[in-house]
């Protein structure tokens, strides 16, 4: 598993090829293969003539194909050789290994370039997909200033694979004309169909949280996205079965600074957590995005309308979180761990804290193995903050802009 935040790629998807045995911002990657050329012609000087070991020089444009560049072997395929000859010419013509040798050490001087050249352009294709992933990772989970739309908020996203950087889950943060908007969520399944289904509803959700005034209209926006995206998957024969998500939308309304609205589709139920202790939002009140076809003749879930002190930080999280197991296969005990925690300090309800304690703990409790990718998102009102995520300073016409 890996977090989000481990990302080394380069500016504008330029591969660079990792720097082997730097010392002070300097490659010193040439020193073994050297101190190897070196070694090898004292000991075999300093050996009798029933153990010759200055053929092993060949072994030198090897060491250097793992760990230089392709420069750096090629010149130790012409020293390795070199040397051969002039250590070899200084010994007794009884003695000299003579001329298969110095074709053994050249031989193996061009394989061993050839070789350094394939792998260094395996390390610059891998770079180059490296890049890719995270610029799909920054569409799926688009990095958020500190203090957007009014909040304070963390995150830690740990996918299950990982090279992959990226999965089904997902989340944002959405200004608009009708306040802030919040989404956590999961795609069922893995691979590039949840990423391709996770990257669609967020897409919505962007759209219709800037634009539409209640939590349902977006709830259904997200069904009919999904319903879409669904049909046209069986339009390209993609056999992925009834892929869906479950989701919690929040939002928080500019009139009321001490509630919070809520819609849970078929996700873990969030916490709301503070220095007083633990208490769980009520529990899923709507199915699964993309099961909008069993829904109730009475229409889509009402929006539940839920007190939010000033202080209170909302936990949301992923299954990977509460279906971690140990060794036992005891599920990880989130709320419980949770609330002993913040009785323990308080201050942990703050939600960068809180967020770092929740995935060191999963981590702990499951021994590092995560069997599904894993999401922790943390949130709470953040105090003298307008809602475009600026400190207020008076004045302004109050319209958010994304």
């Amino acid at each position: 598993m890996r977090a989000v935040s481990d990302g080394g790629a380069g500016p504008q998807g330029e591969a660079r090829r990792p720097q082997l045995l730097r010392l002070r911002g300097r490659s010193v990657a040439w020193v073994p293969p050297l101190l190897l050329l070196v070694g090898i012609v004292a000991v075999d000087f300093r050996t009798s003539s029933d153990f010759r070991i200055l053929s092993w020089i060949v072994l030198v444009p090897g060491i250097a194909a793992a760990i230089c560049g392709v420069w750096g072997t090629a010149m130790f395929a012409v020293l390795a050789p070199a040397t051969y000859v002039a250590a070899d010419a200084v010994l007794p013509h009884e003695y000299q290994a003579g001329l298969p040798d110095l074709v053994l050490a050249g031989i193996g001087g061009v394989l061993a370039t050839l070789a350094c050249v394939v792998r260094v352009r395996g390390e610059q294709r891998m770079l180059h997909m490296q890049d890719v992933t995270e610029t799909v990772r920054r569409t799926v989970l688009r990095p958020l200033p500190a203090g957007w739309g009014g909040l304070d908020h963390a995150a830690v996203y740990l996918a299950a694979d990982s090279e992959a950087r990226v999965g089904g889950d997902f989340y944002d943060i959405q200004t608009g004309l009708h306040g802030t908007r919040v989404i956590v969520g999961d795609v069922q399944g893995k691979g590039l169909g949840a990423v391709e289904a996770a990257a669609a509803l967020l897409g919505t959700f962007r759209e219709a949280a800037y634009h539409e005034a209640d939590l349902t209209t977006i709830a259904v926006r997200l069904e009919v996205r999904m319903q879409r995206h669904i049909r046209m998957g069986r339009a390209l024969g993609k056999e992925e079965g009834d892929r869906f998500a479950t989701a919690v939308l929040l939002g928080f309304p500019e009139e009321q600074r001490d509630a919070m609205d809520a819609v849970v589709l078929g996700h873990e139920t969030p916490l709301v957590v503070c220095p007083d202790g633990v208490r769980s939002l009520p529990p899923d009140h709507g199915l699964p995005i993309g099961y909008g076809g069993l829904a109730p003749a009475d229409g889509p879930p009402p929006v539940l309308r839920v007190p939010l002190a000033p202080g209170e930080t909302l936990l949301l999280t992923t299954d990977g979180v509460t279906e971690a197991r140990d060794g036992d296969g005891t599920f990880y005990p989130l709320a419980d761990e949770v609330a002993a925690a913040v009785a323990a300090d308080p201050g942990l309800a703050q939600p960068r804290r809180l967020v770092a304690f929740v995935r060191e703990r999963t981590l702990r409790h499951c021994g590092g193995h995560l069997e599904d990718d894993t999401t922790v998102f943390a949130v709470r009102r953040g105090a003298g903050m307008r809602g475009d995520g600026m400190r207020g300073n008076g004045g302004g016409n109050g319209r958010l802009r994304s």
